[in-house]
């Protein structure tokens, strides 16, 4: 699918039943330039064989450009399993965080990966750039990639097109999506789920989406609420999916190492008190 004149995707459609439930939406696996001059790709996707063929497939249509190189944005399975082979065909330098360089290079081999610096700009085909924007929260070597030529942003898993993402670091991650703002995106293309057109309305959403789940955390602390499925129980819908329980009560234990780290609430054992 072509979004714009140097952007085209591939969408890996996944199973709601099982860990695909993460993901609304799916996998978006992104070709950034011009296929008649040069492209980079952005992730790799899980590593199956079938999602690694969709994409090799792909690239066929597209006329296999050459590609300068795979931009990486953090190190979860789900956005460099299929790297090996990926990068076997393409024979491209990788690029990704200097936190996850270590981990890339014992894989792929020395002179395979190189890390990015903060705000590096890498060149596409067509004229284009991606600035490389180091967004830590998420994940603490997650990398961005804003197109300033087209007002777009390559949020990885910092923004989601249907849901809101699961947080390792709450505090860093709103830093990160402050950082976003302020680049004031007209597009996102998340790594999982659709493009969102209204990219800084999204990223305001999501800090008020924040914002408020810490007051319902806060509150249900302040109604007795003494443990993380306590509040999750108080906090979250009755009917939330099996599934996606343990990824509330992730989400809830980020709020309440902010306000720890913040000095608003204290930690005893498995329970937490308003201080």
């Amino acid at each position: 699918m072509q979004i714009s004149p140097h952007i085209y995707s591939t969408h890996i459609i996944e199973d709601q039943r099982t860990f695909g439930a993460m993901h609304p939406g799916g996998t978006q696996i992104y070709f950034v330039g011009d296929p008649n001059d040069h492209m980079v790709m952005v992730d790799t996707g899980e590593p199956y064989r079938a999602w690694t063929r969709q994409i090799m497939d792909y690239y066929e249509e597209l006329g296999r450009p050459r590609i300068s190189s795979i931009l990486i944005t953090h190190g979860h399975g789900d956005h460099i399993g299929g790297l090996d082979r990926l990068q076997d065909v393409l024979s491209c330098p990788v690029r990704c965080h200097p936190k996850l360089e270590p981990a890339l290079t014992h894989r792929l081999g020395e002179g395979c990966v190189v890390p990015l610096r903060s705000r590096e700009v890498v060149q596409t085909g067509g004229g284009m750039g991606l600035r490389a924007l180091f967004t830590p929260g998420h994940e603490d070597d997650h990398v961005c990639y804003f197109m300033r030529g087209e007002k777009t942003l390559f949020s990885g898993d910092t923004i989601l097109g249907n849901s809101s993402s699961s947080v390792r670091n709450l505090k860093q991650y709103m830093a990160s999506l402050e950082l976003l703002a302020k680049q004031c995106p007209d597009m996102i293309c998340p790594g999982h789920g659709g493009l969102v057109h209204n990219g800084t309305a999204r990223i305001e959403w999501y800090i008020k989406h924040r914002q408020e789940r810490e007051g319902q955390v806060v509150a249900a602390l302040e109604a007795g609420a003494r443990t993380v499925d306590d509040i999750v129980r108080r906090v979250y819908p009755g009917n939330l999916r099996k599934n996606l329980r343990n990824a509330a009560a992730r989400n809830t234990r980020t709020h309440l190492e902010k306000l720890r780290e913040e000095g608003r609430v204290s930690e005893d054992a498995a329970t937490f008190r308003l201080e």
